[in-house]
């Protein structure tokens, strides 16, 4: 089937010092090729970098807090060369992921577990990977990092690659392909194989979670991986909340503000539930802690 689709391309550009720099690109055309073969499941040890930042990781959050997030994060893109969306994106089916890989070492073990992890954390959101290229309608590309920039050549074509960076200098890179009902249709991922655990780590999380809807960076949000100044590697509580409310069944694809603010606050008591089960107790406050505090 033929979509006519824009794609909304997020980066984490290089890093100095513990700075990193995201920018969300809207253009005209979303690109897919043929990709092959996912391997099995293996356990690793986490990345210290990951485990003291999960350890230091703030876990209690307002109402007013994860309201003004959503919508900073949900809406709109940083970096906009198309007409503004103004509308949630998000899948509204079954998200399969499949993944190809180059020569180097072998990340699809990881990949699955990052998958799994985020299926794990968000309600109503039905994800995983597969071996069927013709079954999925999310691909994530495990590439070198000198292999980079021909990969975004060979996906968006000379004319937008320049472009891309020129403007982003990527170092990882998501797209998404919308319908006119702002249904998300195909996601693409590109992620670095060998650029080390945390950096591999903190763009599998951002970029797969930004190609699920959560498109747009803000630096006024202190708390979400979706901001420049901030590394994660690990799929931390705030945003976890931000993605529950995302992917609510009564939140669809192409609301308005106005329609999901209409709606906020019985689900954000839906989230907070669903977050405080999902993880051990010390990562997510309790309920009647969270109606106290606002």
């Amino acid at each position: 089937m033929t979509i006519d689709i824009s794609s909304v391309l997020s980066s984490i550009r290089p890093r100095t010092g513990v700075t990193k720099a995201r920018r969300v690109l809207t253009v005209s055309a979303f690109v897919m090729a043929a990709l092959a073969g996912f391997g099995s499941v293996s356990v690793r040890a986490e990345d210290p970098e990951i485990s003291s930042r999960r350890a230091a990781e703030r876990t209690d959050f307002t109402n007013d807090e994860i309201r003004e997030g959503f919508f900073k994060i949900a809406f709109g893109a940083e970096l906009q060369l198309d007409k503004p969306a103004g509308r949630v994106r998000k899948f509204d089916e079954p998200v399969r992921i499949f993944v190809e890989t180059a020569s180097g070492p072998d990340r699809r073990d990881e990949l699955a577990r990052v998958v799994a992890d985020i299926g794990a954390r968000v309600n109503h959101l039905d994800i995983a990977v597969t071996s069927d290229r013709r079954t999925a309608n999310f691909v994530v590309r495990l590439v070198a990092e000198r292999k980079l920039k021909s990969t975004i050549r060979a996906l968006y074509g000379n004319d937008k690659a320049k472009r891309i960076q020129q403007t982003l200098n990527p170092e990882c890179l998501s797209g998404i392909g919308k319908d006119e009902r702002f249904r998300i249709r195909r996601a693409e991922v590109i992620l670095p194989i060998d650029a080390g655990d945390f950096t591999f780590y903190d763009c599998a999380y951002e970029e797969l979670l930004q190609a699920l809807g959560a498109i747009n960076d803000d630096a006024s949000v202190p708390w979400t991986m979706f901001n420049d100044d901030v590394q994660m590697g690990f799929f931390d509580v705030y945003d976890q909340y931000l993605l529950n409310i995302l992917y609510d069944p009564r939140i669809s694809a192409g609301m308005t503000k106005d329609e999901v603010d209409a709606i906020l606050p019985d689900i954000l008591s839906s989230a907070r539930a669903w977050v405080r089960d999902a993880n051990p107790p010390q990562r997510a406050e309790s309920e009647d802690r969270s109606i106290n505090r606002n």
